[in-house]
C-alpha cells in the first residue's frame, strides 16, 4: 500500500473514532513527531554557505532583484 493510500484509510479510521482520549492522544503524538521532525531538519550552515548567502543577497541587491516590505505585506496579506 503506498503512502497516500494508507493516509486516506487512516483518516478513514480517525473519523470513525468516538473516544476523546484516543483522538486526545494521536494529536499530542502528532505535534511531538512534527516537531522532532522540524528539529531534524534544522542543521547549522556552515559559515561559507552563510557567506555565499550574503554575497547572493548583496548582488541580487544591486541587480533590484527583490520585493520591497511593503509590496510583501501585500502579498501576505492575499494569502489569508
Amino acid at each position: 500500500m503506498n503512502l497516500e493510500a494508507r493516509k486516506i484509510t487512516f483518516v478513514q479510521e480517525f473519523l470513525k473514532l468516538q473516544n476523546e482520549d484516543i483522538i486526545n492522544s494521536l494529536e499530542q503524538l502528532l505535534k511531538k513527531r512534527k516537531a522532532e521532525s522540524v528539529e531534524e531538519d534544522l542543521k547549522p550552515m556552515s559559515l561559507k554557505s552563510f557567506n555565499e548567502r550574503i554575497d547572493k543577497s548583496m548582488e541580487d541587491s544591486k541587480n533590484g532583484d527583490f520585493v520591497e516590505d511593503k509590496e510583501l505585506e501585500s502579498i501576505i496579506d492575499k494569502w489569508d
